[in-house]
């Protein structure tokens, strides 16, 4: 098994999928693969917290309530309800691993203290080292993950997904590289339901393909789709596109998340939501607060409605709007939000007694790679979870601090069911005739003509013509300009130089989802705000899917998980069903083993042979390129992991 990404969706699925698996006596390879350091990743600079009704006088029905109407209407209410249902367990989960929740401030007979967020209707938000809750969990999971012994490839880019068959698609019906030839041209059949079979990746200047038994996605979201973005450099969509070239659907594509409160300076650094839960207010530039006249809710409504109101005021005005928190006082600023304070030094600002300059930011894509409740993909060996993936749970628009929540709970889904897949023995594919589908798009939506953009050129682009505000026009113009952009990297390029092209490709073709779904959708709902169409219409209460197979986004009146229809791996097992209230056994397995207990008990991990086609993951995070501070894992005799046939190919890359 591989994971692809480090942040919390990654590493849960790692140790909970571990965890599981021990305990039921099967052996599993499993490695865990990241573009950068272990501990780098969106999850990293999570300030707000993490949402869940654990505190006295909240209920899981009004946090699901809350959920439901910060989705605008299309939150689909299973997954809506496994996220809430399940998040009492996944924080004891998180307790178990070593998470310390802050309690300084907790009410009397709280376990935390808790704090409030826009949208939401009670106190529910836990934080750890005050604004550093990212930070807290991801370096609990990353002691974990060593102390378990799962294998670890840092510093390796995700340059596709490795498949058993050719994608068909309506203009290109086949991909193949191994042997040039088309499967019709060389008189084989041609595949339906090609299944992810590994991973072909960059580390070290080489390429290699990494064989597994199911990929699991865990590489978050687009942020750097944008000039202005509070995510790290890191984001850059890779998961997603690599899905979709695999004949993924994608699902959402055009609600992206625009935080409201990002510091108005180089580098959008995010000035957390929790600030004005903690009576923080927004002014305009003649020093009046605004927000009273647009929502009830005011400087807490939902982060669309905030992110729109700023971005008005910024174009009547044309200066920045204030964010003022002198009412919260120097030293509850100083405990509550030490890292921003520390941001704020830094910049030579004093937040404390001045009010400081905010801008809308890209900040978290509620579309991604459509999955069901366990994670599951439209393609077989094909799982995705945390921000990458799309369940539908939140609609149109996230509400504040579920999306740790949706890491945590999504990613135990996913690894108890690739668990129960493992020991049902229904991972049995063969990883002959691999295919690498990073072929040549250009047959499918560019021109000859087509030349390459830079990546700031995306940016500017996407920010104008699909940012907080959008128009017909303005969407058009930019699909027109990027139907004429390509990015060409040669096949067996395996420089910084290819791989900072390729995240510039992913980019780009996740732009184009983007704006063909911003486009289809004629209305406006929580993220996708239309200027020509300001209204919210019936006709659209759906999602957008959107394939290789059916570019085109199809609008879907079911939930993502029933538009996705039975998986082929998964058709004989009861639907998922909404997972029953939390009971009291320990965090992380059915028997109540606590998950670090069960990950560090006695007894090797069983590792397979490396298959003839690829190189065995474990075999290859114990190579020269792993995490040096990972525990030692076991070893296993490794081929030669063979680059795809067509080395040397030149490629017009667009995906």
């Amino acid at each position: 098994m591989i994971v692809v990404g480090s942040g919390v969706a990654g590493l849960v699925t790692a140790l909970t999928l571990k965890a599981r698996c021990r305990e039921a006596g099967l052996p599993i390879e499993l490695a865990v693969v990241t573009k950068s350091t272990i501990d780098e990743s969106n999850s990293r600079y999570a300030q707000g917290g993490i949402a869940a009704a654990v505190m006295p006088g909240d209920t899981v029905e009004s946090h699901i309530a809350d959920t439901l109407a910060a989705g605008a209407g299309l939150s689909d209410p299973d997954a809506v309800a496994a996220l809430c249902v399940d998040g009492p367990a996944r924080i004891r989960d998180l307790i178990g691993w070593g998470v310390g929740f802050d309690t300084e401030g907790a009410v009397p007979g709280a376990p935390f203290e808790a704090g409030l967020e826009g949208a939401h209707s009670a106190h529910r938000i836990l934080h750890a080292g005050g604004d550093a809750t990212g930070l807290s969990m991801e370096s609990a999971l990353v002691r974990a993950v060593r102390g378990a012994g799962i294998a670890v490839l840092s510093s390796t880019f995700l340059a596709d997904l490795v498949l058993d068959g050719p994608v068909l698609t309506d203009k290109v019906r086949s991909n193949v590289i191994s042997d040039g030839l088309s499967p019709r041209e060389s008189g084989a059949a041609v595949p339906t339901a090609p299944a992810v079979v590994g991973v072909e990746v960059i580390r070290g200047g080489v390429r290699e393909v990494l064989t597994a038994d199911a990929v699991v996605l865990a590489t978050g979201g687009l942020g750097q789709l944008y000039p202005h973005t509070t995510n790290p450099v890191v984001a850059t969509g890779d998961g997603a596109a690599a899905a979709w070239r695999a004949g993924a659907v994608i699902a959402d594509a055009e609600f992206v998340q625009f935080h409201p409160t990002a510091l108005a300076a180089p580098g959008s650094f995010l000035i957390s939501e929790a600030v004005r839960g903690d009576g923080a207010v927004l002014r305009n530039a003649e020093g009046a607060r605004f927000m009273d006249a647009v929502h009830p809710l005011a400087d807490l409504a939902p982060r669309d409605v905030v992110a729109r109101a700023i971005a008005a005021e910024m174009a009547r005005t044309g200066a920045p709007v204030m964010l003022d928190a002198t009412s919260v006082g120097a030293a509850e600023l100083a405990r509550r939000f030490p890292t921003i304070s520390e941001q704020m030094r830094r910049r030579g600002l004093d937040w404390a007694h001045v009010p400081v300059p905010v801008a809308p930011a890209a900040h978290y894509w509620m579309g991604g790679v459509a999955t069901d409740l366990d994670g599951r993909t439209s393609v077989p060996g094909l799982w995705a979870v945390g921000e990458v993936s799309c369940t539908g749970v939140h609609g149109a628009n996230r509400l504040a601090s579920n999306s740790l929540l949706e890491s945590l709970v999504f990613a135990h889904r996913a690894a108890v069911a690739l668990a129960a897949e493992l020991g049902s023995g229904r991972f049995s594919r063969t990883k002959s005739g691999m295919t690498a589908v990073f072929t040549d798009f250009s047959g499918e939506n560019v021109e000859g003509s087509a030349r390459e953009p830079s990546r700031a050129e995306v940016q500017e682009l996407l920010w104008a013509g699909a940012g907080v505000a959008r128009d017909a026009a303005g969407l058009r113009a930019a699909r027109d300009r990027l139907s004429g952009w390509a990015v060409q990297v040669e096949r067996d390029d395996a420089s910084p130089e290819a791989v900072a092209r390729l995240e510039t490709a992913n980019l780009l073709q996740l732009g184009r989802l983007v704006v063909e779904s911003a486009l289809a959708r004629e209305e406006s709902r929580g993220g996708h705000f239309r200027t020509d169409v300001p209204e919210t219409l019936p006709a659209f209460v759906g999602h957008l899917l959107q394939s290789r197979t059916h570019p085109q986004p199809r609008l879907h009146r079911t939930s993502v998980a029933a538009a996705l229809g039975p998986h082929p791996t998964a058709d004989d097992a009861p639907a998922p069903a909404v997972p029953s209230a939390p009971s009291a056994p320990e965090p992380g397995t059915a028997s109540g083993t606590p998950v670090v207990a069960a990950a560090t008990a006695s007894g090797t991990s069983v590792v397979e042979p490396a298959s003839a086609s690829g190189t065995s993951v474990v075999a290859a995070a114990t190579a020269s390129g792993t995490d040096p501070t990972t525990a030692p894992a076991p070893t296993a005799p490794a081929t030669t992991a063979p680059a795809p046939a067509g080395a040397g190919h030149r490629e017009r890359v667009t995906a």
